[in-house]
């Protein structure tokens, strides 16, 4: 506390004076803890008067106040703070006595808060008391009646002024205006303050002056002092030789501060050996102040001391009381007293939030200062000590920092798509008994950061779309969802990853960036592209953005826009085969030849059937439906031509059919030279394209010819050496030669997927050719062997059959049909 002389100081406009030494070494030590800052200043300071410069006293940095926003936190603000140098100036008047009474030391306390970080700082500031109030009486005139026959040194007790002030600015001392009859004595009393005692110096005398006229100063002890005066007009009685007598000075009654009005604290009694009128005693309160006089009642015959108001440990905690006994012949007597009132625990604690963040990330780490509480209760020893606890599961936590004063920090993982905020329950709970508690509710917001990346709907993505789609359709439609908010959570569409070409991918299909729609961006072609597959990402617009992937695998199907093409026999422009020979002793089911398409669609689409439109002889030849293998359906007549044409419908299964036709020239012979005579009467061909593949053909059966006999010579010759059974020389069909290659289904024009071999018997006159009903898709890729099985002759017909016995056989030529055309 500072001296008189500070306080003067003060007064004046200096500034307070900071009393917390080393200050400026706090942040370096222990830069998380709350400082604590005390000053001192006179009341009654101009507002605006400077206190001191509170940045440099806890060590701030000029630069550093606009952002840490310094700033008073307290309920009714005596102080404010200049942000620009961090000066504290007096915003209202400060009242010493209206504050504190009369408590010998008054200090306001207060904290400061900066924020970034968030922190606060505890400061004291001692009101110093000025001389600014004068000791006052309650009446400006007293009358005192004293018996005459009252000795020389006999003392009456006079009227005490009350001053505001403590300290030497209160009431020092009395002084009376000079008379030969009386003199001015000061006493204290228990609680230090001064009254006056009236002394008798000289006998009085009634008859000689029945009254006496004085002025009872009082001076206080402030500089320059004040001072009030009040007339004492002194009445001498008539003789009364006994005054009533207290048994004991000081009457001491403890009350608890919950008493009900109406209680009775105490009697007290005073005694007079007088009889009569001198012998009856009355009551009353002497030399008490105004707030006494509304608490206490004093019965005035009995004495008895009732409680007339109620009584508040935290405005007052004890009362001393003066009593006056008067007799009848007007002798009185006094008494004290001191009433302690007892606290009790009335008061529940009270919860101040100094500071609290609106919002919160959810990142926050652990221990992040949320909010900043302040504690206090009007109680006093352990009734006033709080516990400060949440009430219920929270991912935060009370953590005390000072006596008063505790931090709500974080104490778990904050995650705002699952709690977007926290309405949080403090509660207060002092230590009396029973307790008392307060309950505060926080709302605390959770803000979002991007810590979801977008997650598709499904785990991949499958899509069918049929060729000869219009370019622009809607193939299908990806979704994502990002449960963040704002930014964080705006998805957007886009591809990364294709095994289409990178530079075609853009041509082929294209995403809308916000929709996640997939569109084709050409018509697709199921012959070319039956299926591709895509890699969409979803971004989010975070920072950093979060991204996630999926598959989008696009199955293009397959429309009949094909019509089937027949790659067997060789089409003339026309549309016809050149010809066929079938022998004149074919029985019904001889294969003729064999109907070979194909159809670039796929499915139902490509599903061949074969069909008869046109015959030269109804009912001489059938087709299969599905194989196009051309077979006789009864034996040729008489009457039946020897040149036969045929025309063949090829259609697909697709809606509506696409179909082709092919026209078979079929010559009934058993040998080419039989044959010819027929050729001959075809007619010619109608350009020199057909010409030259006529004679081509019929150079290559001359040369086939020949070969043959050459062959059948060396086989008879090879037989006779031997001595071995006539046999046949068998050559088996096969699709290909054990070099050449498979033959894949796309067939070039031109080309047939399997080829005729020859057998020929050493003593037959006949040669026939034998067709192979091969099945495309089952058709091993092995030659077949002809001693597999061999050919005999039958005895009861001219047909060959097969035996199991295998005979020396040499395989004779292996040629494609379409050669002969060619």
């Amino acid at each position: 506390m500072g001296s008189p002389w500070e306080s003067r100081r003060g007064r004046r406009g200096q500034t307070g004076r900071p009393q917390t030494p080393f200050l400026f070494l706090l942040p370096l030590f222990c830069p998380a803890l709350s400082a604590q800052v005390r000053y001192a200043i006179p009341e009654e300071l101009a507002r605006g008067s400077l206190v001191g410069n509170l940045a440099k006293d806890l060590g701030l940095s000029l630069r550093d106040l606009p952002t840490r926003n310094l700033r008073v936190s307290t309920e009714k603000k005596f102080f404010t703070l200049s942000p620009e140098n961090g000066d504290l100036f007096v915003s209202h008047r400060i009242d010493r006595e209206q504050i504190c009474g009369k408590k010998p030391t008054c200090v306001l306390e207060f904290e400061m808060v900066a924020e970034k970080p968030l922190n606060f700082f505890h400061i004291s500031v001692e009101i110093q008391d000025v001389n600014d109030n004068p000791p006052i009486f309650s009446q400006n005139t007293t009358e005192l009646e004293i018996s005459e026959l009252a000795l020389p040194g006999a003392t009456f007790a006079l009227e005490s002024a009350q001053d505001s002030d403590v300290g030497v600015n209160s009431l020092q001392q009395y002084s009376l205006s000079p008379d030969p009859h009386f003199s001015l004595t000061q006493k204290e009393n228990p609680d230090g303050s001064r009254y006056p005692e009236l002394v008798v110096k000289e006998p009085l005398d009634r008859e000689e002056q029945c009254y006496h006229q004085l002025t009872l100063i009082a001076v206080d002890g402030g500089e320059p002092s004040r001072s009030s005066t009040t007339q004492i007009r002194v009445v001498v009685a008539d003789a009364n030789d006994n005054p009533p007598v207290f048994p004991q000075d000081v009457y001491r009654v403890s009350v608890q501060e919950s008493l009900p009005a109406g209680s009775s604290l105490l009697t007290v009694t005073a005694t007079d050996p007088d009889e009569g009128i001198n012998a009856q005693v009355t009551y009353a309160f002497i030399n008490i102040d105004k707030a006494a006089r509304q608490v206490f009642k004093l019965e005035s015959k009995t004495g008895e001391l009732t409680l007339g108001g109620g009584l508040d440990f935290e405005e007052r905690e004890s009362y001393t009381l003066g009593v006056e006994a008067k007799d009848g012949g007007h002798h009185a007597t006094r008494c004290k007293i001191q009433i302690d009132v007892l606290d009790e625990n009335d008061n529940a604690p009270e919860i101040t939030l100094a500071s609290e963040s609106k919002h919160i990330q959810e990142d926050a780490k652990l221990g992040t200062v949320v909010a900043l509480i302040r504690m206090h209760d009007l109680d006093s020893g352990v009734n006033g000590e709080i516990l400060c606890q949440l009430k219920g599961n929270f991912p935060f936590k009370i953590v005390q920092d000072t006596k008063n004063t505790y931090k709500l920090v974080t104490d778990g993982i904050l995650d705002r798509e699952q709690t977007a905020e926290y309405n949080v329950t403090i509660v207060a709970t002092d230590k009396g008994n029973p307790a008392l508690s307060t309950i505060m509710s926080v709302t605390l917001h959770i803000k979002d950061v991007n810590d979801n990346a977008p997650d598709f709907h499904q785990a991949s993505y499958v899509v069918h779309v049929t060729e000869n789609n219009p370019p622009g359709t809607s193939i299908t439609q990806v979704s994502a969802s990002d449960p963040d908010l704002g930014p964080n959570g705006q998805v957007s569409y886009s591809i990364v990853a294709s095994d289409l070409d990178p530079r075609a991918l853009s041509s082929y299909v294209s995403v809308g960036a916000h929709s996640g729609v997939v569109f084709a961006q050409r018509a697709f072609d199921h012959e070319q592209l039956r299926a591709f597959q895509l890699t969409l990402q979803a971004r989010d617009q975070g920072l950093p953005a979060l991204s996630a992937n999926v598959s989008l695998r696009v199955l293009v199907g397959d429309r009949n826009d094909n019509a089937p093409r027949v790659l067997y026999p060789t089409l003339e422009p026309d549309g016809s085969a050149l010809f066929d020979m079938v022998p004149r002793s074919a029985q019904p089911g001889y294969l003729v030849t064999k109907v070979v398409a194909v159809d670039a669609d796929s499915g139902h689409n490509a599903w061949l059937s074969y069909h008869v439109l046109q015959t030269s002889e109804p009912g001489l030849f059938g087709v299969g439906f599905r194989t196009g293998e051309v077979r006789t359906a009864r034996a040729l007549g008489d009457r039946d031509a020897t040149r036969q044409r045929l025309l063949i419908a090829v259609r697909d299964g697709g809606q509506p059919p696409l179909s082709a036709t092919a026209t078979l020239h079929l010559v009934f012979a058993d040998s080419l030279q039989e044959a010819l005579p027929d050729l001959k009467d075809r007619p010619e061909p109608s350009d020199p394209q057909a010409e030259l593949q006529f004679y081509l053909v019929l150079a290559l059966t001359l040369v086939s010819v020949l070969f043959l006999l050459a062959v059948t010579l060396a086989v008879a010759l090879h037989l006779h050496r031997s001595s071995s059974p006539t046999a046949w020389g068998c050559f088996q069909p096969g699709l290909s030669s054990k070099s050449g290659p498979v033959i894949a289904h796309n067939y070039s024009e031109g080309t047939l997927p399997y080829s005729y071999n020859l057998c020929a018997a050493s003593h037959s006159s006949k040669t026939e050719f034998k067709f192979l009903n091969i099945n495309l898709e089952n058709a091993p890729p092995q030659d077949l062997l002809c001693d597999e099985a061999s050919w005999v002759e039958n005895s009861s017909n001219d047909n060959p059959q097969i035996t199991s016995n295998p005979v020396n056989v040499q395989q004779v030529s292996v040629f494609q049909i379409p050669a002969f055309y060619k």
